[in-house]
């Protein structure tokens, strides 16, 4: 009796050419031109960041080898005198602070804002909103500027008196009259700039969350706001803190809007309402086109301490990110 051959239903194995026969490089013209673009780009960012670092570096040194003062806690700012002496000390308390006021303003209202357009208002509404929010991000600092000197300034009096009269004590809003062409006026009018860009991406964060993980949450009896306390601002953590420093970088480098409502002076008061105090953007725009080349140097020197507070300040929002794997919208 004969048996069948138990090879002859087996199917031969898959012949390949080599080992680079299935692999993931970019096989197609078209794809290796991109990858080439694509590489190339990111090189020449790179190149640009550093060139801008050296070029700072350089010019600072050289600013900061003639200066006869503390560069870092000098309350003064005279660079093109005789002996030269200039210090950064006013200009970071006010960039710090005028930053932080806006930040503490901006951010809950833009979050609020941009849940209610995601989650709350109607479709016809919220698209509405969507773009009027789009429209302000357009609106130019100098704009914002004239706005704030001719309107908010003269407008905000009342707001100063109620705030002496309240918490005056505290020393922090300590008001005596006059102007208010103050560091606290600066971070009001920053807050209003930089509220379109921190609710326009917050707000696209928001429409990215999985309906399925909102209608599981109202399918258990959960309310609205029970939603987006579980759900939304879970998975658009990452984007608020994107979002945030993105607003954040505006606020630090805005200079116009800042040197037409603020009334410069080289001083740091306790206060957040006393008239006075300047930034590190608002005093190079002020003092460049009168300086000479040393002087320049200076206001240079000022530069790249303000670019390296951005990066610090970028790379410390990267960090918190990259360590909390809770904030990945992947992991919500």
């Amino acid at each position: 009796m004969n048996t069948p051959s138990s090879t002859t239903d087996t199917p031969p194995p898959p012949h390949h050419d080599g080992p680079s026969a299935i692999s993931g490089k970019a096989v197609r013209p078209g794809d290796r031109i991109f990858l080439g673009l694509s590489r190339g780009s990111g090189i020449a960012l790179l190149v640009i960041m550093a060139a801008i670092a050296v070029f700072l570096t350089y010019r600072s040194v050289l600013a900061i080898s003639g200066d006869k003062a503390n560069f870092f806690t000098t309350l003064d700012w005279n660079a093109t005198g005789l002996e030269p002496k200039f210090g950064i000390a006013v200009l970071a308390f006010g960039t710090v602070v005028s930053s932080v006021v806006a930040m503490v303003i901006a951010v809950p209202v833009a979050v609020g804002i941009a849940l209610f357009i995601s989650h709350y208002a109607p479709r016809r509404l919220s698209s509405t909103l969507g773009y009027v929010i789009d429209l302000l991000a357009a609106v130019p600092s100098i704009i914002y500027g004239l706005w704030g000197a001719l309107f908010l300034v003269p407008h905000l009096t009342g707001l100063y008196t109620w705030l002496d009269d309240y918490l005056g004590w505290t020393g922090i809003f300590e008001y005596g009259g006059g102007a208010a062409r103050s560091l606290f006026t600066v971070g009001i009018l920053l807050a209003i700039m930089i509220l379109p860009i921190v609710t326009s991406v917050s707000r696209e964060v928001f429409l990215q969350v999985p309906k399925m993980h909102e209608e599981a949450a109202l399918a258990l009896g959960a309310t609205r706001w029970e939603v987006i306390r579980m759900s939304v601002l879970p998975f658009g953590r990452s984007g608020i803190i994107s979002a945030s420093m993105l607003g954040l970088g505006r606020a630090l480098g805005e200079t116009m809007a800042v040197a037409t409502v603020l009334s410069p002076s080289f001083l740091i008061n306790t206060s957040l309402l006393d008239p006075g105090g300047g930034t590190f953007a608002q005093n190079i725009a002020s003092k460049f086109s009168e300086a000479d080349q040393f002087g320049q140097d200076a206001l240079i020197a000022s530069g790249l301490v303000l670019f390296v507070i951005t990066l610090l300040v970028n790379g410390a929002a990267r960090l918190i990110i990259a360590r909390r794997k809770e904030y990945s919208g992947a992991a919500a």
